[in-house]
């Protein structure tokens, strides 16, 4: 369906993101480096010794994980039978989950990373840095509000798409004449 709104004939592809260029690479990078330590580690211990390792892993995150999750299911309930918000000073839930995670996932580096996270000032820096760079970001952004956000995307979209509704009230007409029930619009 066209709209009629003209398209540019040499549109700009929009440049692409640091994260979007390098995220592929470094994932193909971190997969060839956890297989190659594998190979290592089972042809100095075996490869029995690995698969232990590899269950071991799976077992220990998920317990931690399960562990993590019931933890803050305790605090979340806590706060509402109090009535307040949860608190972030009892937090490290999420950290915890993503070590967890980490731990999960097979291989060495994975591992170490996973159990990193579960030491509590690793957990700590990670988060305060984490803080920091989320509130870099948000002053960074743009003012305004996110309603203004979704308005431009709608704005400058180049196809200019509409999209067709219709408004039901639930309220009743003057002089107690009910609405009748109209079928949705379809094409």
């Amino acid at each position: 369906m066209t709209t009629g709104a003209p398209t540019s004939p040499s549109s700009v592809r929009p440049r692409r993101s640091r994260l979007r260029r390098y995220l592929p690479l470094g994932l193909a990078a971190w997969l060839v480096l956890e297989i190659w330590l594998l190979t290592l580690v089972a042809g100095a211990a075996g490869g029995f010794t690995v698969f232990l390792l590899l269950l071991a892993g799976i077992v220990l995150g998920a317990v931690v994980i399960k562990r993590a999750g019931r933890r803050a299911y305790q605090n979340l309930n806590e706060a509402l039978q109090r009535g307040d918000a949860p608190s972030a000073r009892r937090g490290g839930n999420g950290l915890m989950m993503l070590g967890g995670l980490l731990l999960i996932i097979p291989g060495m580096l994975s591992d170490v990373a996973g159990i990193l996270l579960l030491l509590p000032p690793v957990q700590r820096s990670v988060s305060r840095l984490t803080e920091r760079t989320v509130e870099r970001r948000l002053r960074a952004a743009a003012p305004g509000t996110l309603g203004d956000a979704f308005q431009r995307v709608r704005v400058h979209r180049p196809d200019g798409k509409v999209v067709q509704g219709e408004v039901i009230r639930d309220d009743e007409r003057p002089g107690g004449a009910s609405r009748e029930q109209r079928p949705p619009l379809t094409r």
